[in-house]
Protein backbone atom coordinates (compact mmCIF):
# COMPACT_ATOMS: atom_id res chain seq x y z
CA UNK A 1 0.00 0.00 0.00
CA UNK A 2 1.08 3.64 -1.06
CA UNK A 3 1.32 6.00 2.44
CA UNK A 4 -0.56 9.06 1.56
CA UNK A 5 1.54 10.79 4.07
CA UNK A 6 4.71 9.77 2.59
CA UNK A 7 3.04 11.00 -1.09
CA UNK A 8 2.14 14.51 0.51
CA UNK A 9 5.56 14.42 1.98
CA UNK A 10 7.16 13.58 -1.44
CA UNK A 11 5.15 16.36 -3.12
CA UNK A 12 6.19 19.30 -0.77
CA UNK A 13 10.12 18.30 -1.47
CA UNK A 14 9.21 18.42 -5.57
CA UNK A 15 7.25 22.04 -4.97
CA UNK A 16 10.25 23.00 -2.14
CA UNK A 17 12.92 22.10 -5.22
CA UNK A 18 11.31 24.27 -7.69
CA UNK A 19 10.41 27.03 -5.55
CA UNK A 20 14.15 27.08 -4.56
CA UNK A 21 14.94 27.24 -8.29
CA UNK A 22 12.63 30.68 -8.14
CA UNK A 23 12.90 32.74 -5.46
CA UNK A 24 15.60 34.18 -5.75
CA UNK A 25 15.00 35.27 -9.52
CA UNK A 26 15.20 38.86 -10.47
CA UNK A 27 11.73 40.08 -11.48
CA UNK A 28 13.08 39.79 -15.30
CA UNK A 29 14.08 36.57 -15.21
CA UNK A 30 10.83 35.54 -15.02
CA UNK A 31 10.13 36.43 -18.27
CA UNK A 32 12.90 34.23 -19.39
CA UNK A 33 11.09 31.76 -22.06
CA UNK A 34 11.13 27.91 -21.53
CA UNK A 35 10.91 24.96 -23.75
CA UNK A 36 7.42 24.89 -24.33
CA UNK A 37 6.53 27.19 -27.26
CA UNK A 38 5.18 30.57 -25.64
CA UNK A 39 5.58 30.04 -22.45
CA UNK A 40 8.00 31.78 -19.69
CA UNK A 41 8.99 30.88 -16.54
CA UNK A 42 6.03 33.07 -15.04
CA UNK A 43 3.89 30.70 -17.39
CA UNK A 44 5.47 27.81 -15.76
CA UNK A 45 4.98 28.51 -12.18
CA UNK A 46 1.00 29.98 -13.09
CA UNK A 47 0.17 26.83 -14.56
CA UNK A 48 1.00 25.06 -11.83
CA UNK A 49 -0.64 27.44 -9.36
CA UNK A 50 -3.84 27.14 -11.77
CA UNK A 51 -3.55 23.74 -11.35
CA UNK A 52 -3.31 23.31 -7.41
CA UNK A 53 -6.33 25.33 -7.53
CA UNK A 54 -7.66 23.49 -9.38
CA UNK A 55 -7.14 20.17 -7.57
CA UNK A 56 -8.18 22.15 -4.52
CA UNK A 57 -11.64 23.00 -5.85
CA UNK A 58 -11.92 19.18 -6.81
CA UNK A 59 -11.29 18.27 -3.12
CA UNK A 60 -13.21 20.88 -1.21
CA UNK A 61 -15.73 22.71 -3.49
CA UNK A 62 -17.59 20.03 -6.35
CA UNK A 63 -19.53 23.04 -7.58
CA UNK A 64 -16.41 25.20 -8.63
CA UNK A 65 -14.80 22.18 -10.12
CA UNK A 66 -17.64 21.45 -11.90
CA UNK A 67 -17.51 25.02 -13.73
CA UNK A 68 -13.57 24.34 -14.72
CA UNK A 69 -14.81 20.61 -15.61
CA UNK A 70 -17.49 22.04 -18.10
CA UNK A 71 -14.93 24.76 -19.51
CA UNK A 72 -12.42 22.02 -19.91
CA UNK A 73 -14.78 19.78 -22.00
CA UNK A 74 -15.32 22.97 -24.02
CA UNK A 75 -11.74 23.80 -24.92
CA UNK A 76 -9.39 22.69 -22.19
CA UNK A 77 -6.26 23.82 -23.97
CA UNK A 78 -7.65 27.06 -24.04
CA UNK A 79 -8.90 26.50 -20.52
CA UNK A 80 -5.16 26.01 -19.57
CA UNK A 81 -3.84 28.76 -21.70
CA UNK A 82 -5.51 31.59 -20.16
CA UNK A 83 -5.10 30.06 -16.86
CA UNK A 84 -0.85 30.19 -17.25
CA UNK A 85 -1.45 33.68 -19.36
CA UNK A 86 -3.21 35.11 -16.39
CA UNK A 87 -0.73 34.31 -13.94
CA UNK A 88 2.02 35.18 -15.95
CA UNK A 89 0.51 38.70 -15.65
CA UNK A 90 0.97 38.99 -12.28
CA UNK A 91 4.30 40.42 -10.42
CA UNK A 92 6.20 37.07 -9.95
CA UNK A 93 5.83 37.97 -6.11
CA UNK A 94 2.32 37.89 -5.90
CA UNK A 95 2.46 34.92 -8.19
CA UNK A 96 4.95 33.57 -6.11
CA UNK A 97 3.19 34.00 -2.96
CA UNK A 98 0.13 32.41 -4.70
CA UNK A 99 1.52 29.19 -5.33
CA UNK A 100 2.91 28.62 -2.24
CA UNK A 101 -0.11 28.94 -0.53
CA UNK A 102 -2.32 26.93 -3.09
CA UNK A 103 0.48 24.30 -2.67
CA UNK A 104 0.09 24.26 1.20
CA UNK A 105 -4.10 24.76 0.98
CA UNK A 106 -3.89 21.60 -1.61
CA UNK A 107 -1.80 19.44 1.10
CA UNK A 108 -4.47 20.03 3.81
CA UNK A 109 -6.84 19.51 1.68
CA UNK A 110 -5.65 16.11 0.55
CA UNK A 111 -4.33 15.01 3.87
CA UNK A 112 -8.00 15.32 5.34
CA UNK A 113 -9.78 13.86 2.59
CA UNK A 114 -11.05 10.54 3.22
CA UNK A 115 -11.65 7.01 1.12
CA UNK A 116 -13.19 9.20 -1.69
CA UNK A 117 -12.53 9.26 -5.35
CA UNK A 118 -12.25 13.14 -6.23
CA UNK A 119 -13.57 14.57 -9.96
CA UNK A 120 -10.68 15.44 -12.14
CA UNK A 121 -10.70 16.22 -15.77
CA UNK A 122 -11.94 13.18 -17.70
CA UNK A 123 -11.58 10.86 -14.84
CA UNK A 124 -11.83 10.79 -11.00
CA UNK A 125 -9.01 9.70 -8.68
CA UNK A 126 -8.18 9.29 -4.79
CA UNK A 127 -6.93 12.01 -2.82
CA UNK A 128 -3.34 9.96 -3.02
CA UNK A 129 -3.53 9.60 -7.08
CA UNK A 130 -4.28 13.31 -6.93
CA UNK A 131 -1.23 14.10 -4.93
CA UNK A 132 1.04 11.37 -7.19
CA UNK A 133 0.00 13.34 -10.12
CA UNK A 134 0.56 16.60 -8.44
CA UNK A 135 4.11 15.24 -8.17
CA UNK A 136 4.79 14.92 -11.88
CA UNK A 137 3.20 17.74 -12.92
CA UNK A 138 5.66 19.33 -10.31
CA UNK A 139 8.36 17.73 -11.43
CA UNK A 140 7.61 18.23 -15.02
CA UNK A 141 7.64 21.94 -15.45
CA UNK A 142 10.19 22.06 -12.80
CA UNK A 143 11.73 20.45 -16.00
CA UNK A 144 10.97 23.23 -18.26
CA UNK A 145 11.88 25.72 -15.33
CA UNK A 146 15.21 24.12 -14.97
CA UNK A 147 16.01 23.86 -18.86
CA UNK A 148 15.46 27.58 -19.13
CA UNK A 149 17.66 28.77 -16.48
CA UNK A 150 20.53 26.05 -17.78
CA UNK A 151 20.49 23.61 -14.39
CA UNK A 152 21.09 20.75 -14.49
CA UNK A 153 18.69 18.83 -11.21
CA UNK A 154 20.21 15.86 -9.87
CA UNK A 155 17.27 13.34 -10.07
CA UNK A 156 15.66 11.81 -6.80
CA UNK A 157 13.97 8.70 -5.72
CA UNK A 158 10.47 11.12 -6.34
CA UNK A 159 10.58 10.48 -10.02
CA UNK A 160 9.03 6.71 -9.04
CA UNK A 161 5.77 8.55 -8.49
CA UNK A 162 6.38 9.81 -11.99
CA UNK A 163 7.29 6.05 -13.51
CA UNK A 164 4.66 4.82 -12.18
CA UNK A 165 2.39 7.25 -13.95
CA UNK A 166 4.01 6.65 -16.87
CA UNK A 167 3.43 2.73 -16.85
CA UNK A 168 0.02 3.03 -15.55
CA UNK A 169 -1.55 5.59 -18.06
CA UNK A 170 0.06 3.19 -21.25
CA UNK A 171 -3.59 2.70 -22.14
CA UNK A 172 -4.64 6.32 -22.48
CA UNK A 173 -1.38 7.08 -24.18
CA UNK A 174 -2.36 4.47 -27.25
CA UNK A 175 -5.95 5.88 -26.81
CA UNK A 176 -5.48 9.79 -26.94
CA UNK A 177 -3.25 9.01 -30.09
CA UNK A 178 -5.91 6.96 -31.83
CA UNK A 179 -4.14 3.57 -31.47
CA UNK A 180 -5.25 0.02 -29.73
CA UNK A 181 -3.04 -0.56 -26.32
CA UNK A 182 -1.56 -4.35 -26.56
CA UNK A 183 -4.19 -6.63 -24.51
CA UNK A 184 -1.04 -7.86 -21.92
CA UNK A 185 0.57 -5.53 -20.10
CA UNK A 186 4.29 -4.78 -19.91
CA UNK A 187 7.23 -5.45 -17.91
CA UNK A 188 9.14 -2.52 -17.33
CA UNK A 189 12.41 -2.53 -15.61
CA UNK A 190 14.16 1.07 -14.94
CA UNK A 191 17.35 2.01 -13.04
CA UNK A 192 16.40 4.15 -9.94
CA UNK A 193 18.56 7.35 -8.87
CA UNK A 194 19.96 5.24 -6.43
CA UNK A 195 21.38 2.20 -8.34
CA UNK A 196 18.50 0.27 -7.47
CA UNK A 197 15.58 -1.41 -9.72
CA UNK A 198 12.15 -0.32 -10.75
CA UNK A 199 9.94 -3.08 -11.31
CA UNK A 200 6.41 -2.99 -13.00
CA UNK A 201 4.66 -5.89 -15.11
CA UNK A 202 4.29 -9.52 -14.60
CA UNK A 203 7.57 -11.92 -13.10
CA UNK A 204 9.01 -14.79 -15.11
CA UNK A 205 9.40 -12.60 -18.70
CA UNK A 206 12.31 -10.46 -19.89
CA UNK A 207 11.63 -6.73 -20.05
CA UNK A 208 9.80 -4.89 -22.64
CA UNK A 209 11.22 -1.57 -21.50
CA UNK A 210 14.30 -0.92 -19.69
CA UNK A 211 16.86 2.06 -19.05
CA UNK A 212 17.28 5.06 -16.61
CA UNK A 213 14.15 6.06 -14.62
CA UNK A 214 14.76 9.78 -14.90
CA UNK A 215 15.09 9.19 -18.96
CA UNK A 216 11.84 7.51 -18.72
CA UNK A 217 10.28 9.81 -16.94
CA UNK A 218 11.53 12.70 -19.39
CA UNK A 219 10.11 10.64 -22.12
CA UNK A 220 6.49 10.04 -20.53
CA UNK A 221 6.32 13.43 -19.52
CA UNK A 222 7.42 14.09 -23.57
CA UNK A 223 10.21 16.77 -21.91
CA UNK A 224 12.51 14.88 -24.16
CA UNK A 225 12.14 13.54 -27.13
CA UNK A 226 13.22 9.69 -27.71
CA UNK A 227 16.33 10.20 -29.81
CA UNK A 228 17.61 11.87 -26.88
CA UNK A 229 17.27 9.16 -24.20
CA UNK A 230 18.55 6.00 -23.43
CA UNK A 231 15.49 3.84 -23.43
CA UNK A 232 15.59 0.02 -24.94
CA UNK A 233 11.81 -1.33 -26.05
CA UNK A 234 11.53 -5.00 -26.88
CA UNK A 235 8.93 -5.58 -29.72
CA UNK A 236 6.55 -3.70 -32.13
CA UNK A 237 4.16 -3.07 -29.34
CA UNK A 238 6.55 -1.47 -26.96
CA UNK A 239 8.49 0.42 -28.83
CA UNK A 240 5.30 2.10 -30.60
CA UNK A 241 4.30 2.76 -27.15
CA UNK A 242 7.85 4.67 -26.31
CA UNK A 243 6.85 6.79 -29.58
CA UNK A 244 3.45 8.01 -27.68
CA UNK A 245 3.73 7.47 -24.19
CA UNK A 246 2.52 10.52 -21.98
CA UNK A 247 1.65 10.38 -17.82
CA UNK A 248 -0.54 13.65 -18.20
CA UNK A 249 -4.99 14.14 -19.49
CA UNK A 250 -5.14 15.46 -22.33
CA UNK A 251 -3.81 15.86 -26.00
CA UNK A 252 -0.26 14.81 -26.57
CA UNK A 253 0.96 18.03 -28.28
CA UNK A 254 3.91 18.00 -30.16
CA UNK A 255 6.57 17.24 -28.07
CA UNK A 256 10.07 17.95 -28.28
CA UNK A 257 12.19 17.68 -31.24
CA UNK A 258 15.25 15.64 -30.88
CA UNK A 259 18.21 17.27 -30.02
CA UNK A 260 20.96 15.41 -31.67
CA UNK A 261 21.41 13.32 -34.88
Amino acid sequence: MIDKADVLADLAAEGAELDALVTALPAAAWATPTPAPGWTIAHQIAHLQWTDDAALAAATDPEAFARISRSAATDLTGLIEAGAASGAALPPAQLLARWRDGRAALATALAAAGNVRLPWIGTRMSPTSMATARIMETWAHGQDVADALGVERVPTGRLRHVAHLGVITRDHAFGVHGATPPAEPFRVELAAPDGSLWVWGPNGRPPDVTGPAVDFCLLVTRRRHRADLALTATGAAADQWLNLAQAFAGPPGPGRAPSRD
